[in-house]
């Protein structure tokens, strides 16, 4: 099994925002192609989980340094890394549904069925292993990708785009000063959506979660340039915690409907509705929490004002 890491892609104040761009899509692709191999089978779920992750934060960077690298510019990658994130998804969510949903409330339900659900998930993990992950990642498409990407951060082809004066401006911006605005600008996102939120409003409450987690990944982008990132990160957990729960719920309902959609066995519905039950309650509960944890992220020292805003 590959090693796992929590360093952050090492950038400095004196690279310019392009550098610092191509320093961390650079980083996290180097990162998932270790675990490939690993991801082709479900004997150890890692595999998937960290190539996900990886890609979701390559996405994020993407588009967190859009002011440099806009859109369009960006666009036929983002395109395939989804296409690549929609093949692992469903095996993705079995692994989580199996290990944690499934594992965290083993014989803690007065209901049968749950040998018969784990093995209707189980069945269907390995088919999507086999169907869609492994051939993905075997593919001459995705072996395409590869080699484009690997081009396009080495080259930082951006650059050679058709740009305006202050896209180009931003890119040659040094990291310091642009970081300190783009990590503004991600909490401006994160605070217009979370003040006074519905959160009976799912959708509202999926953007906060989507938009909570680019700033996340924008802190962790930007470690090297500043101390006490991880205590500003810390001090985000529990909203991001209670958002997850909600977003796991979500996934849990689609998950159940497709793999109950061809059994009329009365104890496997009826352990599939108890578990729905179980973490809708804890949901529920978690969420009178929220105006809490809202404060303590809104209150939170922010790392990088403690430096020159010049």
């Amino acid at each position: 099994m590959p090693k796992k890491t929590k360093d952050p892609a090492p950038v400095s104040d004196n690279q310019t925002a392009s550098e610092a761009a191509a320093i961390v899509f650079g980083y996290y692709f180097d990162y998932l192609l270790k675990w490939e191999e690993t991801a082709k089978s479900w004997d150890d779920i890692e595999g998937v989980h960290q190539v996900r992750v990886s890609f979701r934060k390559i996405r994020s960077a993407l588009s967190l340094f859009r002011d440099a690298i806009p859109k369009q510019v960006s666009r036929p990658w983002n395109e395939e890394i989804r296409w690549i994130g929609g093949e692992m998804g469903l095996a993705r969510d079995l692994d989580v549904f199996i290990d944690e949903g499934l594992g965290a409330i083993r014989g803690k339900l007065p209901f049968n069925g749950e040998h018969k659900l784990v093995t209707l998930a189980m069945a269907a993990r390995e088919k999507a292993y086999l169907e869609r992950v492994r051939p993905m990642l075997e593919s001459e498409r995705y072996a395409e990708f590869k080699s484009g990407f690997r081009q396009w951060i080495d080259g930082r082809e951006w650059e050679n785009a058709d740009l305006g004066k202050k896209q180009r401006a931003n890119q040659q911006m040094k990291l310091g000063k642009y970081s300190r605005k783009l990590l503004d600008k991600q909490e401006r996102r994160v605070l217009a959506l979370g003040t006074n939120i519905d959160r009976g409003d799912a959708h509202e409450m999926h953007r906060l979660r989507i938009e909570c987690k680019k700033l996340r990944y924008a802190a962790d982008f930007f470690k090297p340039l500043y101390s006490d990132v991880d205590n500003f990160i810390n001090h985000m957990k529990g909203l991001q915690d209670i958002l997850g729960i909600m977003n796991d719920i979500s996934v849990m309902h689609h998950l159940l409907e497709t793999l109950l959609a061809e059994t009329n066995d009365h104890e496997t519905l009826e352990y599939a509705g108890a578990i729905v039950g179980w973490r809708t309650c804890d949901f529920y509960h978690q969420l009178d929490n929220f105006d809490r944890f809202w404060d303590e992220f809104t209150e939170a020292t922010h790392p990088w004002w403690k430096k020159n805003r010049g």
